[in-house]
């Protein structure tokens, strides 16, 4: 697990100092330099109407594979939590929504990307948010200290899943909910991805199928588990070339139409 942890880290550091994507050399996250230029991953997920007032770094440095908040049923007063919360965009929204009776905070292990979160975050001029530092496997708050989680193309980078998802429980209060948007698979992919680092910091080879997904939040407690898919991937050889640089053309095929990104919830059952 150090080593996945070391290489995301490192992939994750250099894609926020240079402002490039995680998923290859395109400049920019969500929209590139501009709201409307594609990626393959991470383009069109938010609304002009959601980004308004929202630091343009923040939306530029986005890496996300959908978009959480727009999942999540947030309320007045709620404290949420966003695992790996890169640049912060997804806290910052939240922030916004829950609004200052609330509370939202961002878990992040890269210093880099803490660093352009609380960069965003005084921008924004919002107070009702704290960035903090740690990993999605040990998470720095108490038990039943959140009433949502949220987590934007995240947890497939962790290399114990089944540890982020015994301690997201753990955190979530009695009634709480978990929602994020993650990649997720139809079918395990061919031995050679599953094998690369370079694919696994690129949100390829870690992740879950539909099935493992349901099953990892099963047995760590959680209830009323739904995975909607929400796009299904299909790569261009350059593409391929920046996210699984091993594969050749022949395999890229085995891989087209078995990737794609969900929508997850499930709830945390309310105490006797």
């Amino acid at each position: 697990m150090e080593d996945i942890r070391k290489k995301v880290k490192e992939r994750y550091a250099n894609a926020i100092t240079k402002k490039t994507s995680c998923c290859g050399p395109k400049a920019g996250g969500c929209y590139g330099n501009s709201l409307d230029e594609l990626n393959v991953i991470t383009g069109n997920l938010y609304s002009n109407d959601d980004l308004e007032g929202i630091p343009s770094d923040a939306v530029i440095a986005s890496f996300g594979c959908g978009n959480p908040t727009a999942l999540a049923e947030l309320y007045p007063g709620e404290v949420v939590l966003d695992l790996g919360s890169g640049a912060g965009l997804d806290v910052l929204l939240s922030a916004r929504r829950v609004g200052p009776t609330g509370r939202a905070y961002g878990l992040d292990m890269t210093d880099e990307m803490l660093a352009e979160a609380r960069n965003n975050q005084a921008r924004s001029g919002l107070t009702n948010v704290e960035f903090i530092k740690g990993h999605i496997e040990e998470i720095p708050l108490e038990d039943n200290s959140v009433d949502v989680i949220i987590s934007n193309c995240v947890i497939n980078l962790s290399g114990d899943k089944d540890e982020v998802l015994k301690e997201a429980y753990r955190v979530i209060k009695p009634g709480g909910r978990f929602a994020v948007s993650d990649i997720v698979l139809m079918k395990p992919l061919p031995e050679k991805v599953q094998k690369s680092l370079i694919a696994w910091t690129g949100c390829i080879s870690g992740a879950l199928t539909v099935e493992e997904y349901r099953e990892k939040l099963a047995a760590a407690g959680f209830t009323s588990i739904e995975v909607q898919l929400t796009r299904v991937y299909n790569f261009s050889e350059t593409d391929a070339a920046n996210i699984m640089p091993e594969l050749a053309k022949e395999e890229l095929e085995k891989v087209n139409g078995n990737v794609g990104s969900a929508f997850i919830r499930a709830n945390k059952k309310v105490a006797p």
